[in-house]
Parts: C-alpha cells; structure tokens; sequence
C-alpha cells in the first residue's frame, strides 16, 4: 500500500535512505506511520501486532490496521513493511561512565597487558595534552596466563604522566607507579575497608587496586568539569539511540550528574530518556532525597531510587560469597557497604519514598541484599517501592523465592552470562552455578525481571543481550545448544525485559515500554523481523530509525 501522495502534498518526502526522515517533525496535528510491521506490549503485558500507529502530541493515539482512514487530515508516512517495536528501556547502565569511555582509550580487544600498554602509550602520544591518561576494559581472563597486569608493564610505556585504566567490569583499577606516587600508596599503604590493594611477594603494590581501594587513585584524579560531562552526556546519547535505546537506567547518578540531567530535561534539551539511581555515596545524597521524586512534563528526566553496593564484581572476586572462592581458597570476596550504613542508608530512602537499587553479584551479597530489605519491611515499610537487586547474578538457591515474597526485582544482564561463562565455573564451582545466571528459575516463579547491559562492562547494544537471553550463547554460537540452556527466557520474556518490564522497574509502566494510547510514541524500526528469525541471528538485528515522542532522532543514513 502506498500513501506517500499524502506525504509529498505535506512537503514531507520520504528519502530512499531514510524511511521516515522527512518527518522527524511532522507538521499536521496527527501523524500516521502506516504500512508497518509492528509489535509491542499491552498493559497487561502480552504482546499484539499491528500495521498502523497514529501519533500526537509526542504521544500514541491508536494501534491498529490501516488508521490514515480514520485521520484523513493526518500526515501519512508508508513505513514500507519495515518492522517497527517499542524504543529499548536498558535498565541498568552507567551513563556518564559510557561517554567517557567513548572519549578514552577502550582496551576491550588488547589481547595481553603487554599489547594494552603499548595501545596505551600509542592514545598518549597522540594527546600530548591530558594530564591523566584514562581508559576501561582491559579483562585479564582473556589474556594468557590469567595474570594481573602490573604498574611496571605501564611504567615500561609511559611513565612521564600518571595512568588509570580500569577493568571491564568497573571493579579493578591498573595504575602506572606514577600515578601510585599521586595517590599516596606504598608497600605500607593498608587496603582500605572493602578494596585490597594487590601486592606482590616482597609486598610492594603491583598496580592493581579491587572495588574500595581505587578510592585511593579517585581522589586525586581532577573532576571532570560540567563541560566534559556535557561532551560525554553528547556522547553517549548519540551512541545509545543508534542503538534503539530510547530509555537508559542510569546506576549510580551523582549530584552533578543530577542537576544536569534535570538543567536539560525541564528546557527539553535532553536527548534521550534517563531514570536516575542517586549514588548512595555521594555527599549531597541527603539534600537529593529531602527534594523528593524528580520528574518533568515530557518524562525525560525521573529520578526517585538510589544506588547502594554491596560487594564487588565475579571476575575481579570482590563479588561477595558464602564460601571462598574455588580458585582461591583463602578468599571470599568484599564487602563494599557495612552493615551499620547500609541499615541507615535503607531507612533514609524508605523514608523519603525512594526506591533503593542495590547492587549484589555474590551469593552473599544477594542474602545480606535481601535480608536487609526483609528488615526494612518489617521495621519501617516500603514494599510498594519496587526495590530492585542489581545483577541478582549468583544466588544461592534457598534465596531464590524470597525475591517473589518480598516484591524485589531481579535486574539482570543476560550478556554477563555468556561474557562469563569462560570463568564463572573456575571462580565458583559447578554446584553454586544452579543459582547463577538463573533467568528461567526468577521467571517461572513470577518475578518480573528487568534487563539491561550494563554498560560499558558490556556493550551498550541491546541485541547482544537479546540474542544471549534468548540462545545463552555467544555471537559464534557457542558453546553448541547454550551454556546452561535450561536458564534462557523466550524471546518474548526478553523483549518485555527491555521494554514495559524496564519500565516498570522505574515506575513507568505507564508512560513507556509499550504503544499503547497515552504513552510516550518511542520506537524504532529495525532491519528484520525478529519474531520470525532463527535465534542465533538476533544479535545481527540492525537499527534502522529511533524515534523519541514522536520525532526522530536517528537515522543510519545520517
């Protein structure tokens, strides 16, 4: 079916490389984007198709079959049979963090410490003018031998200004001696509460610095200025919409962060949509929360949950467990938040109605998460809260329904599951994995689980995590059938994970995640039919146009 007659007679011509680019901002009151192949959730989240979505106001009039009929004075737009669904919601990501690291050096593909000094030595050559040398992702699992890397590897590349890199994962600094001298740390230098300070045999530090201690190196590291977090935020933005993410979660905003976000969103400058998590660390948290929720007329910008850490991260074993590790018997990971301050930090949310999202990778992590949420409800409330366990990633299995009984969600990244798979067994051992990773296990006892990325641990790409829920597999589609394959979500389960069940995560059930009349009209149109696709292709799914209330906001033809 053709109409775009009724475009051209508007002014608003389709380009062969754009489907909808002529009408990013439709000029008539309603806009019908008609001839489609689209899909979405309802309220009550079951999903419906649909070829034909009228548009107002930023906001969805009416699904259905063939609606320019009924909006004859509509600016029509022929979608060409292109496959349209509802804008990603990433439920846990690190906004700022992203930008960042797409402004520094990225040492996810280095293959050695070796090859990520020198690629580190090349980025400094190159920016003669930064005082600090910064990047993410060096992984040491990935590179023979298991080893850390040391300060001297760095030291060998560049040692005339202070070098910080942190690990994929956000839990593990590298440092060069220059930038160990900066911070203060020596062979005398005590791991602080809740980090350790890697030393070697004679008790030198070698370099790297695990959750807590990289405090020490923070400290004297120059804040970024509000101009850097605006060129980041820039960033970032640009990057996630060509993606199809149209709503970010953001796990750990700081104050400055905050006002920013809140500066763009109430004079609409903000480009894509943000749920703030407040960092419970932060020094204005207690001004934050008196202010109460945070929100503006166009929902670009909410914030009303806070961010608090339990443990550390798998693979840098800061992840908190019941036992020690099976690779290293002597350890049971970090504790990030004592006992006394997370009890106050529960409080102190709950009594300003927020909800606390709180992060926990451990077996142990995940309990003392639980048990201290279980407390709160008895000794104060806040179960309508929604409070959420972040990662919820390796729990023991008698805990497993005590997420359903007390109302918490399991935020998950299903990409962590096959990015680990390499590792997981060696850190934890075969029998502590039936609680690990466990999607299938939450979903059948009716937990709404909510998705993300986790972003810049993982790539921000939502078709990545989509394809490993689905497959539990890698892009090469190993291991053959699925590591754990009995734990994979239907397609389904993931694409409601990352978009009305995200939404409901935030307490926006009713304005995103879904095209249904009264929400917020934020799409996108992909290059395949995802339904109808064998699995093992999801992750190839290419994002054709994103569209933000209404307008578009990227188009791969830009």
């Amino acid at each position: 079916m053709n109409r775009i007659t009724t475009a051209l007679l508007t002014g608003l011509a389709i380009s062969a490389t754009s489907l909808l680019m002529g009408c990013a901002k439709p000029t008539s009151e309603v806009l019908v984007v008609d001839n489609i192949n689209g899909y979405s959730f309802d309220t009550e989240r079951q999903l419906f198709a649909f070829d034909s979505i009228a548009i107002a106001q930023g906001k969805v009039l009416k699904t259905g079959s063939s609606l320019a009929d009924q909006y004859p004075n509509a600016t029509i737009i022929d979608g060409q049979n292109k496959t349209l669904i509802p804008g990603i919601i990433d439920a846990h990501g690190h906004v700022s963090s992203l930008g960042y690291t797409l402004m520094r050096i990225d040492l996810r593909e280095a293959t050695s410490a070796q090859q990520a000094a020198a690629d580190v030595a090349a980025y400094a050559a190159d920016k003669p003018y930064l005082s600090w040398i910064r990047g993410r992702g060096w992984n040491q699992v990935l590179w023979p031998g298991k080893n850390f890397p040391t300060a001297a590897q760095l030291d060998n590349e560049v040692n005339d200004r202070p070098v910080w890199l942190e690990r994929i994962d956000g839990h593990a600094g590298w440092a060069n001696s220059r930038a160990l001298e900066l911070a203060g740390i020596t062979r005398d230098t005590v791991s602080p509460l809740g980090g350790e300070i890697i030393k070697d045999a004679d008790g030198e530090p070698t370099g790297v610095l695990i959750d807590n201690a990289m405090n020490l190196v923070f400290k004297v590291i120059p804040d970024p200025s509000e101009t850097e977090l605006r060129a980041a935020l820039d960033t970032v933005s640009s990057h996630l919409l060509s993606l199809g993410i149209t709503s970010t979660h953001d796990a750990g905003t700081s104050s400055s962060e905050h006002k920013l976000y809140r500066t763009l969103a109430d004079s609409s400058e903000m480009r894509l949509r943000i749920y703030g998590m407040i960092s419970s660390t932060d020094p204005d948290l207690e001004q934050i929360l008196a202010a109460g929720h945070s929100n503006d007329k166009n929902d670009l910008y909410s914030a009303r949950s806070i961010k608090i850490y339990t443990d550390g991260a798998l693979g840098s074993r800061g992840a908190a467990m019941l036992r020690p590790y099976s690779d290293r018997p002597d350890h049971s990971g970090l504790l990030l938040t004592g006992a006394a301050q997370l009890r106050a930090l529960f409080k102190q949310a709950t009594n300003a109605d927020f909800q606390v999202a709180i992060h926990a990778i451990g077996d142990r992590g995940n309990r003392i998460a639980l048990n201290e949420i279980e407390r709160t409800y008895n000794t104060i409330g806040g179960r309508h809260l929604r409070h959420r366990i972040e990662h919820s990633q390796v729990v023991a299995v008698s805990d497993i329904p005590r997420f359903k009984s007390l109302n918490v969600i399991p935020s998950m990244q299903p990409v962590h599951a096959t990015s680990d798979m390499n590792m997981a067994e060696d850190r934890i051992g075969s029998q502590r994995l039936k609680g690990a990773y466990a999607w299938r296990t939450f979903l059948d006892q009716g937990s709404i689980v909510v998705a993300g990325s986790d972003y810049p641990v993982e790539l921000a790409n939502p078709f990545d995590g989509i394809h490993a829920a689905v497959t539990r597999q890698d892009k090469t589609n190993q291991p053959e059938g699925g590591w754990i394959p009995s734990q994979a979500m239907s397609l389904e389960e993931a694409m409601r994970a990352f978009s009305i069940d995200a939404a409901w995560g935030a307490h926006q059930e009713d304005k995103l995640g879904g095209l249904t009349p009264g929400k917020w009209a934020d799409f996108i149109l992909i290059d395949r039919d995802i339904y109808n696709i064998p699995a093992q292709d999801l992750w190839k799914t290419t994002v054709l146009e994103t569209w933000l209330a209404g307008e578009r906001v990227y188009s791969k033809a830009e």
